[in-house]
């Protein structure tokens, strides 16, 4: 089968489209035709050996992708040959055929198209963690979300606006910012401009953010932070800017801010029935025409490499989609 390839971890540029052996199914396991997988921006550091989890190379990346069940291994009882089901399995997805442990394969929703159930899980499942489990945002509360316009940022938009909150939409071009405008954000700072931090000002004046979601890091960490209200939540989603920032921990103690970090991977370990209860909302919402992913580009195994090249250096925008 045709699979996008990581030989050893290192430049994205590395990747090939090969042929490699197709997966063998074992008890416990599914056989998965890929009909879409997701980009998303571990994808971009796992194969360059910079994530926290590193798969034993070589190895195939795509965290998460929909397709059809072409088997079913001894045990499983969830899933059938021929159901159309989405999986999340931290690489694998990038080929025209993938196998996945039952546990992390769910049958999609009637509705769902193929693109958006390899699009669905890990977006919407980090967010909705984040601003339900860990800030517990309330209606009425404001939240400003860095990164707004990519994957988890336009999840988060979307969820935020189901509580009630205010969004303040955060990202780095007036065209990433128009999409964000267009999922129900409320306000729009470009973060590009130096007066970023006067922009945000303008809109909450001296009350400050109730929550910031951040899932690009770097230079704007601390900024935001500094926006916080009392007793704001500060969360710690990713570092999409590439640098990790050292915050002064004064800036905590000031105001009882709370620095909250999201890691939804870990969270469904801990806490599985909390993890199932929401995927259960997450999808009653997506039936009910609540939320969608904001797919903006599909490309072959051919075109994923320098999609996700495009991811890394923060020229994407919203959910690229890989059709092997």
């Amino acid at each position: 089968m045709k699979a996008l390839f990581c030989q050893q971890f290192g430049p994205i540029e590395n990747l090939v489209v090969t042929e490699v052996p197709a997966p063998s199914l074992a008890p416990g396991k599914v056989l998965i035709d890929v009909k879409a997988a997701s980009l998303n921006f571990p994808d971009a550091l796992m194969v360059q050996g910079l994530y926290q989890v590193k798969p034993p190379t070589p190895f195939v990346p795509g965290a998460e992708y929909a397709g059809v069940v072409a088997a079913v291994g001894e045990g499983v009882t969830h899933v059938k040959a021929g159901d159309h089901v989405m999986a999340f399995t931290g690489w694998g997805g990038f080929a025209e055929q993938a196998v996945a442990d039952a546990m992390r394969v769910s049958p999609m929703p009637p509705t769902m198209s193929f693109a958006q159930g390899a699009s669905f899980v890990l977006t919407y499942a980090t967010s909705h963690h984040a601003l339900k489990d860990v800030a517990k945002l309330q209606a009425g509360e404001t939240l400003l979300i860095l990164g707004a316009s990519g994957g988890v940022g336009t999840s988060a938009i979307q969820l935020a606006k189901i509580t009630g909150a205010t969004v303040i939409a955060a990202a780095s071009s007036d065209d990433k910012l128009a999409l964000c405008k267009s999922l129900g954000a409320d306000h729009l700072v470009n973060y590009s401009h130096d007066d970023w931090r006067d922009q945000l000002n303008a809109i909450v004046g001296k009350k400050g953010v109730d929550v910031v979601y951040d899932a690009v890091g770097g230079p704007y960490a601390e900024p935001a932070l500094r926006s916080l209200g009392w007793r704001g939540r500060y969360l710690v989603v990713g570092f999409a800017a590439g640098d990790i920032p050292k915050i002064p921990l004064n800036l905590a103690l000031l105001k009882e801010r709370q620095i909250l970090g999201v890691y939804w991977g870990d969270s469904v370990a801990a806490n599985p029935k909390g993890h199932l209860a929401n995927m259960r909302e997450l999808g009653e919402w997506f039936a009910a025409g609540k939320i969608a992913p904001s797919i903006t580009e599909s490309v072959g195994l051919d075109g994923a490499r320098d999609a996700l090249t495009r991811m890394a250096s923060r020229q994407a925008m919203g959910k690229i989609v890989v059709t092997p």
